[in-house]
């Protein structure tokens, strides 16, 4: 069963824009995003926005004007209305860009260990900058049964309060045979009566398949294919599925992960390369002295044996599959397998906030908890941050759309952030008279001259801990493109390391870095990652491959704003 959207391994193709039934996709921009509209005339959460992409140069001259707008040269313009509107031709990935910061993960009172509305987490997440959210409660009997049409008129609810917010709706996918992932629809009539299929079908909690076993697995491939299916008969106009904190408990095997990708390559996209729950990090008193991302297990009865004890914990907050250099994650990109990484709040009982549930909730009859209620005091033991607040995934969008966000996030044009660290990116390869941005892919022949350009906006302001992070180092990653590896267990690339890393060492204004491929003989891709320089060690594959990665995490000492990061997707360069 086709979704229509395939892409191939690598080299033999690359990432095409998509049309929906005959939507263009554009639209107006929003309104913190119109030169033309007065601060004056802004909502508190637009405000917020506005002073963010401010800090970003997207709403002055300078890096600026189009660089972090359209993924074009920094040029001295101002963007107007139509920023959004696409354009064609800028290295197959055709049209401007709107760098658009999201959340794929969040959890409201409709799922079982979490508390806030769904308007709670919009307004939040919008005042913290966030263009894009999806809902994303549990999958359990409770909410197949009654939870997923009740939130719906919240989320819609949403939709009309926050014009300038896009809320998707999808839940938390306990995958057969694995983790949790987040599965989420465009839009539409059918979004409610197809992710409740869905969850009643191929959920793993709802149709007791959690544990490790080839018939789960192969029941997962089959909610995929579900997904796929409902898109080709036009019952939703799209669908995708990200793998959420997919090393948190080692279930999540390579040759599973390899299964969701293969099966449904335009369905199944990526994965968390960091996870929610930052805040778990904070030291006891004032956190919960935890470990980053409530990654504090160990090896259990269905994780796979192949995974080393270093992988039950993050590493400078991001998942282990994603944080070690040659890993997981690069032995994918080395096959030539389009696979993403994404950042997100997992936001279900937030640290400091001051509300609490309120007594005599009764979930199990609703299938919702009461509202929450002021609690007098923060609480301190909370291991989560608000959407926007901590981590953000950017996505290039051809427009301000629904389906212009689903389509920046298949193909790939994604960087991710801690804390504020940096406030804008525009990565490019160019060579043969070509450019391509993140999750593209720059065809030349053999012999061609290629160069890695970033302009990067640094911080030029302070994060909502009330410091302006400093960028104190960026490293470019090469791996070799390899082919197809014959052991779909594989977790290793031997070909992919750190080759260059620049000392910035710097928090306002903004900087380009350029990094000579050289004349290209073969495939290959890079990726990028810049550091606060806090916390740093080797990496596990040794100092020749990653001389100063991030450090393993410390339960009980891990103060996320003390170890910020940013990390890119990769870009390609296919030789002929």
């Amino acid at each position: 069963m086709g979704h229509g959207h395939h892409h191939d391994d690598l080299p033999h193709a690359h990432p095409h824009p998509h049309r929906h039934h005959g939507e263009d996709g554009t639209g107006p921009l929003p309104a913190a995003m119109d030169p033309a509209v007065p601060d004056s005339e802004l909502s508190p959460e637009q405000l917020s926005r506005r002073g963010i992409l401010r800090r970003a140069g997207v709403l002055g001259a300078g890096l600026a004007g189009a660089g972090m707008l359209t993924g074009a040269a920094p040029a001295m313009a101002v963007p107007g209305p139509a920023a959004g509107t696409p354009v064609t031709g800028r290295g197959g990935h055709g049209g401007r860009l709107l760098w658009l910061a999201g959340d794929h993960h969040i959890h409201t009172q409709y799922s079982p260990d979490a508390m806030y509305r769904v308007a709670d987490q919009v307004r939040n997440g919008a005042r913290h900058g966030l263009d894009w959210m999806v809902i994303t409660d549990h999958g359990n009997s409770n909410h197949v049964r009654i939870g997923v049409e009740k939130v719906n008129p919240d989320i819609k609810e949403a939709r009309a309060d926050f014009p300038d917010t896009l809320v998707f709706q999808g839940l938390e996918w306990n995958i057969p045979g694995a983790e949790h992932g987040t599965v989420f629809v465009h839009p539409g009539r059918n979004e409610v009566s197809v992710l409740k299929q869905f969850e009643a079908d191929y959920d793993g909690s709802v149709t007791g398949t959690s544990g490790t076993s080839p018939e789960n697995e192969a029941l997962a491939i089959a909610g995929l294919d579900f997904l796929a299916e409902q898109v080709r008969k036009d019952r939703v106009k799209d669908a995708l599925m990200l793998a959420n904190h997919p090393a948190r408990r080692g279930v999540d095997s390579p040759h599973e992960i390899r299964g969701w990708r293969d099966a449904q390559p335009a369905i199944a996209v990526g994965m968390e390369g960091a996870p929610g729950h930052q805040a778990a990090g904070i030291p006891a008193p004032h956190g919960p002295g935890s470990a980053r991302g409530y990654y504090a297990s160990s090896p259990g009865s269905h994780s796979w044996p192949g995974y080393p004890a270093e992988s039950y914990r993050t590493w400078g907050g991001f998942d282990w599959m994603t944080a070690t250099v040659g890993g997981l994650w690069d032995s994918l990109l080395a096959e030539g397998k389009p696979w993403w990484i994404t950042a997100n709040s997992d936001s279900h009982v937030n640290w400091a906030d001051l509300s609490r549930r309120p007594d005599g909730t009764d979930f199990n009859a609703n299938g919702f908890h009461d509202d929450p209620v002021y609690a007098g005091a923060p609480n301190l033991t909370a291991g989560d941050f608000w959407p926007g607040q901590y981590s953000r995934t950017h996505v290039g969008a051809r427009s301000f759309s629904y389906r212009a966000v689903m389509d920046g996030i298949r193909e790939g044009r994604i960087w991710v952030d801690h804390g504020g660290l940096i406030s804008g990116l525009d990565a490019r390869l160019r060579g043969g008279g070509k450019s391509v941005t993140l999750g593209g892919m720059l065809h030349v022949r053999r012999g061609t001259e290629v160069e890695l350009v970033m302009d990067i906006a640094l911080a030029n302001g302070a994060n909502w801990a009330q410091f302006v992070p400093v960028l104190a180092r960026v490293d470019v990653i090469r791996g070799e493109v390899t082919g197809t590896a014959a052991d779909k267990d594989t977790f290793t690339a031997p070909g992919t390391r750190v080759v260059k890393s620049f000392e910035v060492n710097r928090s306002t204004g903004s900087v380009r870095l350029t990094y000579r491929l050289g004349r290209v003989s073969g495939p290959l891709y890079v990726r990028l990652r810049g550091t606060d320089g806090n916390r740093s060690q080797p990496g596990l594959n040794g100092s020749a491959v990653d001389p100063h990665g991030p450090a393993l995490d410390v339960m009980g000492d891990a103060d996320p704003w003390r170890d910020l990061w940013f990390y890119t997707n990769p870009m390609w360069v296919i030789t002929s």
